[in-house]
């Protein structure tokens, strides 16, 4: 490498994203000297799928008093799985508080980032342009809607929409309304939506294991405690940090007692919830709990037994004007139609158009499935850093957590460069590769590997995640190995 100015480099900084990691990304970098930096945010807000998804029901699966920043605790969360409204005020507040607002472009999607010549050259799709030393992707990983492909949906006469594409305008008191899918989302707008609606249908493909967690609401006195009293706070986040910590070494052995302790969980809310056997079965899994993202929630199967609802668990054949026809031949009628249908999930910063060193393209990189050195770099692809990337840890877990770590370590990665110890970062080819090598070969051994389709696997059954504990992330993430990265001039 040729020799580089010892003169601290005013490094500009671009990032992609004004959800929970960019306003992170935001936050720590001004608090580690970084002045020359901005947020391109698509939208017109923050939030990112706290903006996105407004379906009734919406909330977080993490408890709340962990799905907060650390340095930004909250104890005025209402209660212990925080609802979506209430976790995008929280993001606002603290964007606002530590002045993000100023840093961002709200309506400027990145359509393509190329590095020529030792800097990133960044297109949004007004046409704006801009340049950049460094590119940190904050674009999150749920937010590109996986729409299904329904022979006659457009002939459908309600109205009908994905549920992260929510039409606010839309009556639904005493409606008639199905909902396609039976994943986390299906199940929030289930137990928000059927007492509301005169007929309720979700219709299932694949029954999912359902963990009972009780969401109860904390007292103004308990409130108080917390604001007033650090310890208490601490003590909270301890208690309810237990869960995880089980959760979090169950879903890598799958023959762990912790994981044999949630299946009996699940299996025991099946059992002593759901009295009707005939319902019963239809609701029982196939499969091991866990082995899909496992979904909690306080009142799922008392909700389906509700009089207006009922589960379909016939295949669907095609929409007609008048409902969805199933493949028993049955016309169901409705209304309103939803489709809980998920997302793209190994889309992350995708559709832009990201080229590296000598013009690789990152979708020819990730043709086979998206990969990243620890979930954060990608050989060749020079000083461009993600936040929850590929193959990071996935499931019940606080992605704030996750995200605090990954900026922890990208910054020391970046003082390389502020530095002037190099003008590019990326990892090397032959650490990543047989990082990935490893990480598969790992990702086998765990509960997503044992036997059901997810959002969680790539085309080969591999499970995309973080297959090692979590005290391993931590110490991978408390500072890069160097001789992992190739160091250049440009």
């Amino acid at each position: 490498m040729a020799e580089l100015t010892e003169t601290r480099r005013d490094l500009r900084i671009v990032i992609i994203g004004a959800g929970m990691a960019g306003i992170l990304a935001a936050i720590k970098l001004r608090e580690a000297g970084y002045s020359n930096f901005i947020i391109y945010e698509k939208a017109q807000t923050f939030g990112g799928t706290w903006r996105a998804n407004t379906y009734p029901g919406l909330a977080c699966d993490v408890p709340a008093h962990l799905y907060t920043y650390s340095f930004e605790p909250n104890p005025d969360w209402s209660q212990v799985f925080a609802a979506g409204p209430e976790i995008r005020v929280y993001f606002e507040n603290v964007a606002r508080k530590y002045g993000v607002t100023e840093r961002v472009r709200f309506g400027e999607e990145i359509v393509s980032c190329e590095f020529i010549d030792g800097q990133w050259q960044i297109r949004t799709g007004t046409g704006r342009t801009d340049q950049a030393d460094v590119i940190i992707a904050a674009s999150g990983v749920l937010h590109h809607p996986n729409l299904p492909n329904l022979p006659g949906l457009d002939s459908f006469r309600g109205a009908h929409f994905h549920s992260a594409q929510w039409d606010h305008s839309v009556p639904l008191d005493g409606k008639r309304v199905g909902v396609i899918g039976t994943g986390s989302t299906a199940i929030q707008i289930t137990t928000a939506l059927v007492d509301r609606v005169a007929k309720y249908k979700l219709f299932q493909r694949t029954a999912q294991w359902v963990y009972k967690a009780e969401n109860k609401p904390y007292s103004t006195e308990e409130r108080v405690g917390f604001a007033q009293d650090p310890d208490k706070l601490k003590a909270i986040r301890t208690e309810l940090a237990a869960f995880i910590d089980i959760f979090g070494v169950a879903v890598i052995d799958a023959e762990s007692a912790q994981m044999r302790e949630i299946e009996a969980a699940c299996l025991a809310n099946l059992e002593e919830t759901v009295a009707d056997p005939v319902l019963r079965e239809k609701l029982r899994p196939n499969y091991r709990a866990a082995c899909k993202r496992l979904i909690i929630s306080p009142n799922f199967y008392e909700s389906i037994q509700h009089p207006n609802a009922e589960l379909v668990v016939s295949g669907i054949e095609a929409i007609e004007p008048n409902g969805v026809r199933t493949t028993d031949g049955v016309l169901h009628e409705l209304d309103v139609l939803v489709l809980a249908t998920g997302f793209r999930a190994d889309r992350f910063i995708r559709p832009a158009v990201v080229r590296g060193r000598g013009g690789v393209d990152l979708d020819s990189v990730w043709e086979d499935h998206p990969v990243a050195y620890l979930s954060i770099g990608v050989p060749e692809f020079p000083n461009f850093f993600m936040l929850n990337g590929p193959n990071g840890p996935v499931g019940n877990f606080s992605l704030i957590r996750i995200a605090e770590q990954q900026l922890h370590y990208i910054l020391q990665l970046m003082e390389k460069l502020r530095a002037g110890e190099c003008r590019a970062i990326s990892p090397r080819k032959a650490v990543a590769e047989e990082f990935e090598k490893a990480r598969t070969v790992e990702a086998r051994k765990s509960i997503w590997a044992t036997g059901c389709k997810s959002w969680y696997l790539d085309k080969h059954g591999v499970p995309a995640s973080w297959p090692w504990s979590s005290s391993r992330f931590d110490e991978e993430m408390a500072a890069p190995k160097f001789d992992a990265y190739e160091l250049a001039a440009n």
